[in-house]
């Protein structure tokens, strides 16, 4: 059986298709050579594969790549561990408000370890984070967990904080029992500055307003939390946001914690197997995630 023809299967499988895995290869070759090698591995099984469009793969397909994939997605793995490169990668993806006020920090004391270590850092929505690490193209995710994790991944979490309103300090009322006063047949009347409907924080805050049957739909829809800030700073409305220990706010904003609500999980995303550089990195952020808890406690 051609090891290539196999290699050439592999990436269609992962890929969801001929034209889409011609783009991702790490080596070049056209389309039509891929279709015609495809047909030859095919005919020397005497199974058909794939159905072409819309693609997907036959059970005798799903049975080979079961098999192959073992090898095939680790081959660059060990190719740069070989190459002596593995302990100096990482492919990390957070949120902005990650990246910009936590992960500095955390990935200084790494680098003590591993003062020549190679960061790839990827700005991600909490709905991309497991898209991406089946795809291989992040390492690590730290982002808000959420429900199961998909097939092949695993998490840790490392605090649970509550989520909050952000007002300007003018604002009336400052605490969420009045606001939901002005309640009208259940509809409250402020106007809301949330994150998209998908990301978790939106559908845990949205989930428990309909237990308590209120609606509060959002007026305005962005994408990171910095945005929230700046649209209520500037009297938008009310913003929703998590109270994550060592967040710094905008002196003119007022945060109202909404404790009776279910907590937010915050936590590392992974495959089962991760390099020795990312080991380090999950235990560097839980004493990190641990020492802001602490502060949090004693500010």
């Amino acid at each position: 059986m051609n090891v290539h023809y196999l290699e050439l299967f592999y990436y269609v499988a992962k890929h969801q298709g001929i034209t889409q895995a011609v783009r991702k290869m790490p080596f070049g070759i056209q389309q039509p050579a891929v279709s015609a090698q495809l047909l030859k591995l095919e005919d020397e099984l005497k199974v058909r594969l794939f159905q072409r469009r819309p693609f997907a793969l036959t059970q005798a397909g799903e049975t080979l790549y079961a098999f192959i994939h073992p090898f095939f997605s680790r081959l660059p793995e060990v190719a740069s561990s070989l190459r002596g490169e593995e302990d100096q990668r990482l492919r990390l993806g957070a949120s902005q408000t990650a990246l910009a006020h936590y992960l500095p920090g955390l990935l200084k004391r790494l680098r003590t370890d591993h003062p020549h270590i190679r960061l790839l850092l990827q700005q991600l929505s909490a709905a991309d984070s497991e898209r991406l690490l089946l795809d291989e193209e992040i390492d690590l995710a730290v982002t808000i967990l959420h429900g199961r994790v998909a097939t092949g991944l695993r998490c840790q979490e490392l605090l649970r904080t509550p989520l909050a309103l952000l007002a300007p300090q003018e604002a009336k009322p400052k605490d969420f029992k009045r606001l939901i006063k002005h309640a009208r047949k259940g509809v409250l009347p402020f106007p809301l500055i949330s994150l998209p409907p998908e990301e978790p924080i939106s559908q845990t805050f949205q989930k428990e307003l309909g237990k308590r049957r209120l609606v509060w739909e959002p007026e305005i829809v962005v994408n990171q939390f910095e945005l929230i800030q700046a649209y209520v700073a500037e009297g938008f409305g009310y913003g929703l946001s998590a109270d994550v220990p060592g967040l710094r706010l905008r002196k003119n904003l007022t945060k109202i914690p909404l404790t009776d609500f279910p907590e937010i999980s915050i936590g590392l995303l992974h495959r089962a197997y991760v390099s020795p550089v990312a080991e380090q990195f999950m235990t560097t952020a839980r004493a990190f995630a641990a020492q802001l808890l602490t502060w949090s406690k004693t500010s």
